[in-house]
């Protein structure tokens, strides 16, 4: 079995869509933590007329979820991080620090609406590089625009932009479509990280070790290798990819 990084999860318990309770968080953790998985970063909504947990909450709860893992046996790593809705608001507020970059980091994890027109997708992460952050496009198969036009994903890297997407969207699970998708992505060394998006123990669980198996086999070992561990730990580290 090979290890992977998991760098967006929606595993903290009680704070949006994602887990529950304390008892959920723990039952994903071990579906992590059996999978390979030796790390997450947490991952919370954060989005503009939501109740979202502030940086210091996101911590403290990071830290009990960290401690109750541990009683059970659990050894997975976790890091404080968000997954922000991107609009004016969300930005003024990652630059008044109250919104958590991955891990500490430098690299921030950004979703948009799934119809959102790519040149307001493009303006967005222009205007978060220029702020001095590093994003993420969480999800990049879930905008209409740009799975139209794949090219515009070459255009956000040349850019300094990072892509990010779900396994289960590689192994098929949200249609032929989005697979192929993903995949042709995948093929083309366009994809930076593979994560879980995790919410629950079942539909959406913490899993990704079917999809490193995936692309080490019909890819490469190499790109693998490269994708599920040593760009998460690029961003753990606030390292440079």
């Amino acid at each position: 079995m090979q290890t992977c990084i998991d760098i967006h999860c929606h595993v903290m318990p009680g704070v949006d869509d994602g887990s529950p309770d304390m008892e959920t968080s723990l039952k994903m953790l071990q579906i992590a933590e059996k999978d390979g998985i030796e790390a997450m970063i947490l991952t919370p909504h954060h989005k503009p007329m939501h109740h979202n947990v502030s940086p210091a909450h996101n911590e403290a709860y990071k830290e009990s979820l960290k401690s109750q893992a541990k009683e059970i046996g659990l050894r997975i790593n976790l890091y404080s991080g968000n997954e922000i809705y991107y609009s004016e608001t969300a930005f003024e507020e990652l630059e008044e620090g109250k919104i958590c970059t991955l891990a500490g980091s430098d690299y921030v994890l950004v979703e948009f609406h799934p119809t959102n027109p790519y040149k307001a997708i493009h303006n967005a992460i222009y205007q978060i590089l220029g702020a001095g952050y590093i994003p993420i496009i969480a999800h990049v198969e879930r905008y209409s625009e740009i799975v139209s036009h794949p090219s515009y994903i070459e255009e956000l890297i040349s850019m300094g932009c990072y892509i990010q997407v779900n396994a289960s969207s590689v192994m098929g699970k949200y249609g032929f479509g989005i697979a192929h998708f993903t995949k042709k992505l995948l093929k083309k060394h366009l994809v930076h990280f593979v994560a879980s998006d995790a919410h629950d123990t079942q539909k959406r669980a913490p899993l990704l070790q079917d999809c490193r198996n995936y692309v080490d086999k019909k890819i490469g070992a190499e790109y693998g290798q490269k994708i599920f561990w040593e760009n998460p730990v690029r961003v753990l580290e606030n390292k440079m990819i």
